[in-house]
């Protein structure tokens, strides 16, 4: 149990790295062709492509992986439109990290659904994560700009999917229900697509492509099966804290490659958004209770 536990965290964070890539490559391919295109050609190929590597186990799909990917995929599909929406109007950087409140969320919804309240730690990590969005996010005339906005519902609809999939993951294949996720993603993505693009603007290029086939194959197919692979072994908030860490290889790739500025006032909204991310995970108060415990018996 402990070496799956292990090969769990490792995946989550192979994942966080992988998708922390993915920003700046997404705020430059969405230039060349509709992002809602996009993403029906990421989750589609993804499925399919997992369909053919596991096509001798697709007898064992039934209703409950339906169900479930249903509700996964339509939640993913949501997640990344308002991600990818708020992406055209904020820089990569800004982007991953206020996506990253997630981690902080996933505990809030787990006392809305199981009536199980958060800890100290959990609470403190929410005003610390607060402040952190408002550096990263208010103007000098405390304003939210939109797509900080629409970011930040992105980062809370991650949170409510990191939680049903911790809650539906165990005693299914990762690989079938991965699928049937990115079947019912796309499937969305191919609706909304239809419904408001246009692709007479679109570009094909080397690099468009190159792009799209790392998107397709590293950010959604390998990435996502390393994140249910991770879940099937790592509790929700464990997880939660280890996917967060994709928004600092967000910020480092996107400092990297797409010239963003680190000032300041972003740096300190990531420190306090990562303070938060590591005090909702510890046990601080409830150590220092038991050492008082101790002290007096």
């Amino acid at each position: 149990m402990e070496r799956k536990s292990i090969l769990g965290k490792m995946a989550l964070l192979s994942c966080a790295v992988i998708w922390g890539s993915s920003f700046f490559l997404m705020k430059n391919t969405i230039k060349d062709i509709p992002f809602n295109l996009l993403l029906t050609v990421r989750f589609w190929i993804g499925a399919i492509v997992i369909a053919f590597i596991s096509r001798k186990r697709l007898h064992q799909i039934n209703y409950s992986y339906i169900k479930s990917g249903a509700i996964l995929g339509s939640i993913w599909f949501w997640a990344y439109w308002f991600q990818t929406i708020g992406l055209k109007e904020t820089t990569p950087g800004k982007n991953a990290f206020l996506t990253a409140i997630y981690c902080v969320a996933v505990p809030y919804i787990t006392w809305i659904v199981k009536k199980k309240k958060p800890t100290k730690e959990q609470m403190i990590a929410g005003i610390l994560c607060f402040i952190g969005i408002g550096l990263l996010s208010l103007d000098g005339n405390l304003t939210m700009g939109r797509g900080e906005l629409l970011t930040i519902i992105c980062g809370i609809l991650f949170s409510i999917h990191i939680f049903y999939l911790g809650n539906t993951i165990q005693g299914k294949d990762t690989m079938l229900l991965t699928m049937m996720q990115f079947l019912f993603a796309g499937s969305w993505a191919a609706i909304v697509s239809i419904a408001t693009e246009n692709y007479n603007h679109i570009q094909v290029s080397t690099g468009m492509i190159s792009s799209m086939a790392y998107l397709v194959f590293m950010c959604t197919i390998v990435a996502v099966c390393f994140q249910s692979f991770g879940q099937k072994n790592v509790n929700s908030s464990a997880a939660s804290l280890i996917l967060s860490f994709e928004a600092v290889f967000g910020v480092l790739f996107s400092v990297i490659f797409y010239g963003e500025k680190a000032t300041l006032k972003i740096v300190l909204g990531f420190v306090f958004v990562m303070a938060a991310v590591l005090v909702s995970e510890t046990n601080i108060f409830e150590k220092s209770k038991k050492k008082e415990q101790l002290q007096y018996e």
